[in-house]
């Protein structure tokens, strides 16, 4: 059963830019556990992702499926 369902696309392009940010943010603190490929990697993907969202070509969904029905009328979930 669908319990609930969101587009999360309008907004997915600020998020992917938030975690860019951060991940900057704290590269320092992180250079010496990845290397540098890991950085490139990492680092470019949230703003190539943001750069695909921003037009709509990327959808991204949201979606709560329980086995019985809502969530709170089921304990045992």
């Amino acid at each position: 059963m669908i319990e609930d369902w969101h587009n999360l696309g309008p907004h997915y392009d600020k998020t992917l830019m938030a975690w860019n940010d951060k991940f900057h943010n704290a590269w320092p603190q992180l250079q010496g556990k990845y290397d540098t490929r890991f950085q490139t990697h990492v680092g470019v993907l949230p703003a190539l992702c943001a750069g695909a969202s921003a037009p709509g070509t990327i959808q991204v969904w949201q979606i709560v499926m329980t086995k019985y029905g809502t969530v709170h009328r089921n304990p045992a979930f």
